[in-house]
């Protein structure tokens, strides 16, 4: 990393460990500041024909620093022994190169094109330089757990701080892509009317068919069949018109891509034996605050008592499949899918949930807001809370914990 930083700029090692000995003391003063959420419906007035690249250039210079060293403290608070694996070194020294780059603007003229311009090559570079952050940081504690273990303290601990950490790259995405895209200068042939990567006219019902289609031919690829769709849409608003909203196709798709991968596949391996498949139901409704999307299968659901693990780091992460290997699914997903699936919902302050019925099926439920105003950035802040969680120890339980074997109630009677 410092080799190719070097090269970037020019200039010597001595200026790269300069770079490095001080990215501790920028990131101790932008930590102090927390990042300001932008609702989309700013997003969109700032992307939109009024839009002031100079402004724009103005706030991103100061929040991508705040945002980036607010999530650089909690790297620093995790167990040091999964801090010390090549992975995570590898990724910390992403986030310091990247850190250090923006920091080049803070002096530099609002005014001058050549300036905006370079900035946004260097938005565009730091974005594909942390393209691999989450299979990266999946491979550390694949690491940690290989040579570690894992306890319950330690799991909850790496829980919390990935699902921050993973939030706050959405966001820190979300911002450089907006500002990249809105002034590269090109508009999106295939999409016009979308602002950076929203699209103000969102039609969800036709994102349902599209992310449909794709999980359909992974699924044929190796199953040489699929479930079929069954889509209702449902708009209390006007029954008559399709259901368009204010969103990141692209964020929905990921969800829903996902969700009917797992669909697909439980209904699959549920029904080994049947000609007919099940198809998946999916039902769209909008009301007066909400949209919701139930995807409902009937692959034969989950046990309640591992509900949770489907949302757990610790327990999801996978090896990455080797080229060619077939001894497993490419629909069993890598991964953390499902967490980062609910991390895209509630980024925007909605949700995706779970219920499954063991022996039946399973429903998964995105929850969306139906008004931009009320669809705003949830973005992790370092402070005191978030420090003490990284503190928390195993207590004793303050419920009884149920004994593996049944009680012998005959012992105690011969005891009496």
């Amino acid at each position: 990393t410092a080799a190719s930083y070097c090269r970037n700029h020019g200039s010597g090692m001595k200026f790269v460990r300069l770079v490095l000995a001080n990215a501790p003391k920028h990131i101790e003063h932008f930590s102090k500041f927390s990042p300001s959420p932008l609702s989309m419906k700013q997003f969109l007035d700032f992307g939109s024909t009024n839009a002031c690249e100079r402004t724009s250039f103005a706030f991103l210079r100061q929040e991508l620093p705040v945002r980036l060293s607010n999530i650089m403290k909690e790297i620093g608070l995790l167990p040091g022994r999964l801090l010390a694996t090549p992975s995570v070194q590898m990724v910390q020294s992403w986030y310091v190169q990247s850190l250090m780059e923006i920091l080049e603007f803070l002096e530099k003229n609002a005014e001058d094109h050549a300036v905006l311009a370079e900035f946004v090559n260097v938005l565009v570079n730091i974005r594909n330089r942390h393209n691999d952050v989450v299979p990266t940081m999946a491979q550390g504690v694949i690491e940690y757990k290989e040579a570690f273990g894992q306890d319950p303290v330690t799991s909850q601990n790496i829980q919390y701080f990935l699902d921050r950490f993973y939030m706050s790259r959405i966001s820190i995405r979300m911002l450089i892509n907006q500002h990249s895209l809105v002034f590269d200068g090109a508009a999106n042939p295939i999409h016009p009317n979308t602002i950076g990567s929203i699209d103000p006219c969102c039609d969800v019902v036709q994102v349902v068919r599209d992310a449909y289609e794709s999980a359909k031919m992974l699924c044929e690829q190796y199953y040489l069949t699929s479930p079929s769709l069954d889509l209702k849409e449902l708009n209390l608003k006007s029954r008559t018109q399709p259901i368009h909203l204010v969103y990141v196709p692209s964020h929905l798709y990921h969800m829903l891509f996902e969700l009917f991968k797992n669909a697909m596949r439980a209904t699959i391996e549920n029904h080994k034996d049947s000609s007919d498949l099940p198809p998946i139901e999916v039902l769209v409704a909008i009301g007066g605050e909400d949209l919701s999307i139930k995807m409902s299968d009937k692959g034969g659901g989950v046990p309640f008592r591992k509900m949770e693990n489907l949302f757990s780091y610790m327990y999801s992460t996978a090896p990455t499949p080797t080229v060619g290997q077939q001894d497993r699914a490419p629909l069993a997903g890598f991964g953390y899918g499902l967490p980062i699936s609910r991390l895209y919902a509630q980024y925007f302050q909605g949700d995706l949930q779970l219920y499954s019925m063991e022996g039946h099926g399973t429903d998964a439920v995105i929850h969306l807001k139906a008004l931009s105003t009320d669809s705003v950035e949830r973005l992790p802040v370092y402070n005191k809370t978030a420090k003490r969680n990284y503190k928390v120890s195993q207590a004793a339980d303050d419920w009884c914990v149920p004994s593996r074997e049944p009680l012998d109630m005959a012992v105690y009677r011969l005891a009496k």
